[in-house]
């Protein structure tokens, strides 16, 4: 049988359980998911058929295509292993397509609790993650330039370190802020439904750059080469790279008061 173990964080869970559900439905694979139930409670359903095989082969991101392809396959499928992240390009372009087409788009929306904010807001959302992999950041000058770069109504800010000296600055930057409480599937769900979407590194970030249906604009930093150690999921189209050193006008829209119920509380 094929198994997908709960190696990485959530939404390395969520790519990886993804691509293997792509291809074992292609091959009618009987397979056990690491985030099943956190998964299809967004809506988005992980196939699971009915064929064992007496032996299993290793999957890597070089190798997943070459399994994919095939019109058969006589083996289950191991991707627990430290190339088994399944986030090369073409592969996250496969999942992103797949989350985009008409019926699974539809379903992730009518999932989601926040699903009337869709398309019918101005706020704009950001994503700081620091935690353990601080030495990535793209730094406070990326997301006081990003934010001062966006006319919004409201603005969010998400992150799994609130008390980090960054966090403290912006919001003394950018008062009107709103910090979010940190939960891995209602984060993604209310900061996908915002108009103007601001990322962090990792695949968090990605994830909900992925199921921001109707975002207009998606910022992601630029990265050194060489340390692209969250693959290529940020090579979306029509996502916009931001440099960390580049300034741009300051303009900051303020808004009215905060509601006696935050939106992220449905």
């Amino acid at each position: 049988m094929t198994t997908v173990a709960p190696y990485g964080r959530f939404c390395n869970h969520f790519i990886r359980d993804i691509a293997i559900s792509l291809l074992a439905k292609k091959h009618n694979l009987r397979t056990v998911y690491c985030s099943h139930d956190l998964i299809t409670g967004m809506g988005i359903d992980l196939f699971c058929g009915t064929t064992v095989h007496p032996r299993t082969e290793i999957i890597t991101d070089s190798s997943y295509f070459k399994f994919y392809n095939s019109n058969k396959i006589t083996c289950n499928l191991n991707p627990n292993n430290d190339y088994g992240y399944l986030q090369s390009k073409d592969i996250i372009d496969l999942i992103y397509n797949h989350l985009r087409t008409d019926e699974v788009k539809t379903k992730i929306i009518a999932f989601n609790p926040f699903k009337n904010r869709y398309n019918n807001n101005n706020d704009l959302y950001v994503h700081i993650r620091l935690g353990d992999v601080i030495q990535f950041s793209p730094g406070l000058v990326y997301y006081i330039n990003a934010i001062r770069n966006v006319a919004y109504d409201n603005l969010y800010i998400s992150t799994e370190s609130p008390e980090h000296e960054y966090i403290q600055t912006l919001k003394k930057e950018f008062p009107e802020a709103q910090l979010i409480p940190y939960k891995e599937v209602k984060t993604i769900q209310f900061a996908s439904t915002c108009k103007h979407i601001i990322l962090s590194h990792g695949s968090f970030s990605a994830v909900i750059g992925y199921l921001a249906f109707y975002a207009e604009n998606v910022y992601f930093p630029e990265f050194e080469k060489g340390k692209m150690w969250y693959g290529a999921m940020f090579f979306i189209p029509s996502w916009k790279k931001l440099s960390y050193h580049i300034r741009h006008p300051s303009q900051i829209h303020y808004f009215d008061p905060v509601p006696s119920k935050a939106p992220w509380e449905a």
